[in-house]
């Protein structure tokens, strides 16, 4: 088992704060993100770990992981960041989001996971939306679960009976499930890479999310799982996440959403 943390993008709603880092590299109680991941990892026996970079990836610097870049960053999005790497997908391997922590409960509950194609999700995250945003309702994305298989993510028109659960930036691949991952890619970039038009929710296949990528594994036939986290975890997405998270920390509140190792 390996894992690849995607940390290519600028972190443009972080403002201030990634002004001239990696959005990954942000410190937070004395650690930056991807420094907390790869520590997590680690500690759960993955040491096989490899980093993407894009923007200004002279500012990552982790000893003991490997490197590759997407170099066209700024016109693509997560899923080409993902096969930049692709020469590492031989096994199974856990894809991270840079912009994400996690403890290692979650950790171990993803790798104790048998799915081929397994989605972490929060079943219960809506007191830590309420907590974070001053409007929840209008950040909600839909992640529908029926008969113990992910049939819709990433809509984020949808109501609440569509949100039940959130999608987390962490997923798991067997080596099954990633040469299915890396047939739909193929077969959708062969039509769709050099066309500006939308793909699934994305703006176009180069600027494909992550979650759009998993829909089209869904739409192949591929049963993508769910895997059940009770938080444990935190986004930074946004200059206010990033004050309210040391708010927490200071006020020793964080530990309702997330244990902090410090």
């Amino acid at each position: 088992m390996k894992a690849i943390i995607l940390a290519a993008g600028m972190g443009t709603r972080l403002g201030k704060y990634t002004m001239n880092l990696p959005k990954g590299m942000l410190q937070f109680n004395g650690k930056s993100l991807i420094e907390r991941q790869v520590e997590v990892l680690r500690s759960c026996g993955i040491n096989n770990i490899v980093i993407v970079k894009g923007y200004m990836p002279d500012k990552i610097k982790i000893k003991g992981v490997k490197y590759y870049e997407n170099k066209d960053y700024a016109n693509t999005n997560m899923v080409e960041t993902l096969f930049a790497a692709e020469k590492e997908m031989d096994d199974g391997i856990i894809f991270c989001y840079s912009d994400i922590i996690y403890q290692k409960s979650v950790l171990e509950t993803v790798i104790a996971s048998k799915a081929d194609d397994g989605v972490t999700v929060d079943v219960d995250y809506w007191d830590y939306w309420k907590a974070r945003l001053d409007d929840p309702q209008n950040d909600t994305e839909s992640l529908v679960i029926e008969n113990g298989r992910i049939t819709e993510l990433g809509d984020t028109n949808c109501g609440t009976e569509k949100s039940k659960v959130r999608y987390v930036g962490l997923i798991k691949f067997s080596k099954k499930g990633i040469k299915v991952l890396k047939k739909v890619y193929h077969e959708n970039k062969e039509k769709f890479y050099d066309k500006n038009e939308p793909w699934l929710r994305s703006k176009s296949f180069k600027r494909a999310y992550m979650t759009c990528m998993l829909q089209a594994i869904i739409n192949s036939g591929q049963k993508v799982e769910p895997i059940k986290i009770s938080r444990g975890w935190l986004e930074f997405d946004t200059e206010e996440d990033y004050e309210k998270y040391n708010g927490w920390l200071e006020e020793k509140s964080l530990k309702i959403f997330y244990l902090s190792d410090a």
